[in-house]
């Protein structure tokens, strides 16, 4: 069986978001689980980036625009954070594409939506 990519990061992280949802529940905006993720990430010293950019490129042009990934976890994961009814297919291609523009290779979707925390994992 293969080994699971970044299994000890992924669980500490998930850990924080059931614990964001334990203390906030469903129902509020992204922006408020995201301010509340910085805490608990400070809080037990998980090393993030809030809202970090990352330039695109076409034929080796960098163009206009860049994409914010909402965090970049332990330098090596991006999580993208949702408060919708459920983790649809386009979360699932952002954050693919969010892996190809970073070079990263892991890429966590948390719903905070729904009644229970929701999650999944994205890898190229």
């Amino acid at each position: 069986m293969a080994d699971i990519l970044f299994k000890s990061e992924s669980y500490k992280i998930i850990g924080a978001c059931f614990e964001v949802h334990k203390a906030l529940g469903h129902g509020f905006k992204e922006v408020v689980y995201k301010d509340a993720l910085e805490v608990e990430f400070s809080r037990i010293g998980i090393p993030f980036q809030r809202e970090k950019s990352y330039d695109i490129y076409y034929k080796e042009q960098k163009l206009k625009h860049c994409f914010v990934a909402d965090f970049v976890v332990f330098d090596s994961i991006v999580l993208e954070i949702k408060a919708a009814d459920y983790i649809g297919e386009p979360y699932l291609k952002q954050t693919l594409n969010y892996l190809k523009a970073s070079g990263l290779r892991l890429g966590i979707v948390i719903n905070f939506g729904a009644p229970s925390v929701e999650y999944q994992r994205v890898i190229i």
